[in-house]
């Protein structure tokens, strides 16, 4: 039985403690918003948090994930940070199939927790390990900076 902490919620999980940290949270728990994209941490679909950082779920076992804190793009609606990223990325009509869009916004919300001002080769280089496949990429960079200035502005 491994005990995790998912978005502020204590859980208890029986599962092998080698399974991707992915399908404990979509088949286990129901936390659809995480995808499966590659199966080998190239693409950023699947990106939570573990203790606040980012981490390629399809890789991580659950093992890796006890007792600490995990938190998906589900747990981003109480995040301050996470909420101006979201509607940053509404007001910019980032999605287009929106399949890699938790990744993004999660990488995203990471970037502006690390650097609250990021240049713009702060955030293609911290966005490059994610990728749209429908090359929504300027529109993404276009809601990053968006969410900064909001953030600077102490919205």
């Amino acid at each position: 039985m491994t005990q995790l902490q998912i978005n502020g919620q204590t859980k208890d999980i029986d599962v092998p403690d080698d399974t991707p940290l992915l399908w404990v949270l979509r088949d286990e728990l129901g936390l659809t918003g995480t995808k499966y994209g590659c199966g080998l941490a190239l693409c950023g679909a699947c990106t939570a948090f573990v203790d606040g950082q980012p981490v390629r779920t399809c890789v991580t076992p659950v093992a890796y994930a006890a007792g600490r804190n995990v938190a998906t793009i589900e747990g981003l609606e109480t995040d301050p940070v996470g909420t101006i990223v979201q509607q940053a990325w509404v007001e910019n009509n980032v999605a287009q199939c929106g399949y890699c869009q938790a990744g993004q916004i999660m990488s995203a919300v990471s970037l502006l927790k690390t650097t609250p001002a990021p240049s713009d080769d702060e955030i293609r280089s911290a966005m490059n390990a994610n990728i749209c496949r429908c090359g929504t990429y300027p529109r993404i960079h276009k809601a990053i900076r968006q969410a900064a200035d909001t953030l600077a502005k102490g919205a």
